[in-house]
């Protein structure tokens, strides 16, 4: 076994037992405190519950009507030009919205074209330089009551866009033969 695993095996046992020494040396109410940071736990697991519905009906409406395909035959004339597969524009708008759908097109496009190939390593890439901006607001600004997010959204939404033109211009110099 390497010092490697050893370490990541032990380490998070280690810290939590760490945690109950120093709680119990001074003298606090630890078993009280962890009962009550696990119903604050449920509380805003619960108070979360409304926003990511919310993510998850509006995804299959996008998904199930058809929208991104017309936008798709729409736009590829476009990325021919510039050689962006077109198969890569779902995970491109999904991607800001909902992290799961995205790993999901991203294990679709890994199983259809490769890991290897250049749609699979640009679906890799695309997934690790950019995040679940509208996510991010609606479920973790609606459960502590920001209600005027303009800012945040904008910042995000322009984070994105620069990861996934970084991701597809690295892929195509690095990967391109």
């Amino acid at each position: 076994m390497s010092i490697i695993t050893t370490v990541s095996t032990w380490i998070i046992p280690c810290i939590i037992l760490l945690v109950l020494l120093v709680a119990t040396w001074k003298k606090l109410p630890t078993y009280e405190i962890f009962v009550e940071g696990g119903k604050e736990g449920v509380k805003m697991a619960i108070s979360l519950l409304p926003f990511l519905l919310g993510m998850m009906v509006a995804i299959a409406i996008l998904r199930g009507s058809g929208a991104m395909e017309a936008f798709i035959a729409f736009i590829s004339p476009v990325l021919t030009i510039f050689g962006i597969p077109s198969d890569i524009v779902p995970l491109a708008m999904i991607r800001p919205i909902s992290g799961t759908a995205a790993l999901s097109m991203t294990t679709d496009l890994i199983k259809a074209h490769g890991p290897d190939s250049f749609i699979g390593r640009l679906a890799s890439t695309m997934q690790g330089s950019t995040d679940t901006t509208l996510y991010i607001l609606t479920v973790y600004f609606g459960a502590v009551g920001i209600r005027r997010m303009g800012d945040a959204l904008k910042v995000g939404l322009i984070a994105d866009f620069i990861g996934i033109i970084a991701s597809i211009v690295i892929v195509s110099i690095v990967f391109m033969n």
